[in-house]
């Protein structure tokens, strides 16, 4: 499950941020994380309740956003939805769409007081 690292990379970003700005503890943790991506919202919530005990952000609150995925389809020169890493254009029915967006995972917003 690499979801456990996911959340691990995201404490340790917290507590680089908590070095530079002090901040006392986080409320909030907000990810965007892609639609095309491998990490499954559930078991990021999951983990995140494990991992966060003991840490600067252990009961805050986690809120995680899906993004779309979006491609670009060289034949017919659109940006369109992506449901799927690799398939024909729907509207064209030509070559593979390169995947443009909705495979990341970010930290949107942190709340911390």
């Amino acid at each position: 499950m690499h979801e456990v690292s996911l959340i691990e990379d995201v404490l340790a970003l917290i507590e680089r941020e908590r070095a530079k700005q002090a901040f006392a503890r986080v409320m909030s943790i907000k990810l965007s994380v892609g639609a095309l991506g491998h990490a499954e919202p559930d078991a990021l919530r999951f983990c995140f309740d494990a991992i966060a005990r003991g840490t600067i952000a252990e009961g805050a609150r986690l809120e995680i956003e899906t993004i779309p995925g979006e491609g670009w389809c060289a034949d017919c020169r659109r940006t369109l939805p992506l449901a799927e890493r690799f398939g024909a254009c729907p509207l064209c029915g030509g070559g593979r769409i390169r995947m443009t967006g909705g495979d990341a995972l970010r930290l949107a917003e942190l709340e911390v007081e």
